[in-house]
């Protein structure tokens, strides 16, 4: 059976590096985690979270999954938002999604994949309210990479409106909610300028 040696030699190498830059780092880590920030990405691994906006592990909590959805029915996904938002009190929810997601072009393709077409139903039901707009994008990448940013928009909505965000605004809890687009091509983070801070504010948010 194969142990996979090279992740654990270089998982030996990045702890030298931490430890040479700060001796007690992991010491401190181990005692606390206060990140200010969540973040809800997708899955795929070239859009590695903590990397590309530059934080070191304890400044970023994080969920992922296929497309970056906020489902209201998932579990996983508002758990993790809870502990987030209740117990470590971050100040900012970053949805991220990116240009190109495999999971955006598999929800509008007209063949099955399997088990995931379940999941992606969501942004299938996206790209239907918003056909008409996509479908007078005549380029087949731009037109892919607009609805990821629909979608970008459409969960931070769907963040918004979730119990846990709209009981942390009653209580007057400092908590913004933010939609972001990673370009996998050049390695930038692009606003979508779709944020809320209040319930006042998701009411006007455009997309959703």
């Amino acid at each position: 059976m194969e142990k996979l040696t090279p992740l654990f030699d270089s998982n030996r190498r990045w702890a030298k590096e931490i430890l040479k830059t700060d001796a007690s780092f992991f010491e401190k880590l181990s005692k606390q985690q206060s990140p200010k920030y969540l973040w809800i990405g997708c899955s795929d691994s070239r859009v590695p979270a903590n990397e590309i906006v530059g934080l070191l592990p304890g400044e970023l909590f994080v969920h992922r999954n296929v497309s970056n959805l906020v489902v209201h029915t998932d579990m996983n996904c508002l758990s993790v938002m809870q502990y987030a938002v209740s117990v470590l009190k971050v100040k900012h929810i970053i949805v991220c999604g990116h240009y190109g997601c495999g999971g955006i072009v598999a929800a509008v393709e007209e063949r099955p994949h399997g088990l995931i077409d379940n999941w992606l139903r969501n942004v299938r039901d996206t790209y239907y309210e918003f056909e008409k707009e996509l479908l007078a994008i005549k380029d087949d990448t731009e037109r892919i990479n607009r609805l990821c940013e629909i979608n970008v928009a459409s969960q931070v909505f769907n963040v918004c409106n979730t119990t846990i965000v709209q009981e942390a605004w009653q209580a007057g809890q400092e908590l913004s909610v933010h939609g972001w687009i990673y370009g996998i091509q050049d390695g930038l983070l692009r606003d979508l300028n779709v944020t809320a801070c209040s319930l006042a504010q998701m009411r006007q948010l455009g997309v959703h």
